[in-house]
């Protein structure tokens, strides 16, 4: 492959995906730690070196804690960066992810999921759902999070976390899970996309601690601490403006054979696939039942659920974890329908056999018991 490739089709695991495309999209830099799994992303972009090639700065830092603040300082200059960690290690940058979200920084944050809580196990979970949602970090911040279920969106996302972290001046968090990380499949790369330069950065993003070298360009300085708490709140209020306005314009989600269905199985990431192959082989037998994909965790498709909700029987929410998914899938259905739950956690990928024999029982009790209209919002 070289930089005048337009498309280069090759079979690369979700972790290398990932190196791959912040190569060609253009990141100017990534510092990270190694854990598994997904410690491909870090030996990926040791093997293809970019700094020879693009320039782009690759470096291991001594710790996850290290990796957030480093990506800390790249945000604040206005370049394009990113990290990658699991479970565990995106528990460690949590206090640098609010300072970003509160110095409205960009910056893109890969986490691939593996069970827990505390070290856990190496084998893959969705159980970081709430950290990467509602955060882990101290105030009122959102953060975008997006959810790829194949190796190939795991490289798109790389370019819409890119253009949506400067669009939003917001960190965004690509919330994977061990198996798409591991997972082999075909992906078609992007063109390679030139890093912007310092006097791009400049007249882009006037924002930016890039020094005044620049004409008409003041000091700029980055910092969360404000002691007035009428300009504290100011800037609260001026954020959750801002989050308001991603909620209305970025939810992105997938449909999958819901025009007739009676039964909606929500889920995302690895659980999607599998439910994919359970809602086919339901589908054969005459079963009508669909699924909504979430994209965008944050932004959450709360409007299309609960339009859904209103021809649906019941919902089943599959996902790799005790049930976190569906707290926002029960608060989006605003008590319309029932809402199940099915998870496998602690490494283990639930099969589509065992998604169908959940959709099974959970069908029967919702037909057996035949709600009425409206019962479950008494």
């Amino acid at each position: 492959m070289d930089n005048n490739t337009e498309k280069d089709y090759v079979l690369l695991k979700g972790n290398e995906a990932i190196a791959k495309a912040a190569i060609r999209y253009g990141y100017d830099g990534f510092f990270g730690y190694p854990i598994t799994p997904q410690s491909e992303v870090l030996e990926t972009l040791a093997a293809d070196k970019p700094w020879e090639t693009t320039g782009m700065v690759v470096l291991q830092a001594e710790s996850e804690v290290a990796s957030i603040n480093m990506l800390y300082g790249a945000g604040c200059t206005g370049k394009l960066a990113f990290t990658s960690s699991s479970s565990p290690g995106i528990a460690l940058m949590q206090e640098g992810i609010s300072y970003m979200a509160g110095n409205e920084l960009p910056g893109v944050i890969v986490s691939v999921g593996r069970g827990g809580p505390g070290l856990g196990t190496i084998q893959p979970g969705q159980a970081d759902y709430f950290q990467a949602v509602y955060g882990g970090g101290n105030g009122d911040y959102n953060l975008i999070v997006l959810a790829p279920n194949s190796v190939q969106e795991m490289c798109d996302c790389m370019g819409k976390a890119a253009k949506l972290t400067f669009k939003w001046r917001t960190p965004v968090i690509i919330l994977s899970d061990g198996v798409i990380g591991q997972m082999m499949e075909k992906v078609e790369l992007p063109p390679f996309t030139p890093r912007r330069t310092n006097e791009e950065i400049g007249k882009l993003y006037p924002w930016a601690t890039n020094g005044i070298g620049l004409k008409n360009r003041k000091y700029n300085v980055m910092s969360t601490l404000e002691f007035d708490p009428q300009v504290m709140e100011d800037r609260n209020h001026a954020m959750t403006e801002k989050y308001r306005r991603i909620e209305a314009e970025e939810v992105d989600y997938e449909l999958y054979k819901t025009d007739d269905a009676e039964f909606l199985i929500i889920a995302y990431g690895i659980s999607s696939r599998v439910s994919m192959k359970t809602i086919d082989i339901l589908r054969s037998t005459g079963v009508k039942v669909g699924m909504l994909r979430p994209k965008t965790l944050w932004p959450f498709p709360n409007k299309a659920i609960s339009k859904l909700s209103e021809q649906m029987k019941s919902i089943l929410c599959v996902e790799q974890s005790e049930g976190q998914l569906i707290k926002d899938v029960r608060l989006a259905v605003e008590g319309q329908v029932p809402v199940y739950h099915f998870g496998r956690c602690g490494g283990i990928i639930a099969t589509p056999v065992e998604v169908l024999e959940a959709f099974k029982s959970m069908a029967k009790e919702s037909i057996t018991r035949n709600w009425p209209k409206g019962y479950w919002m008494k």
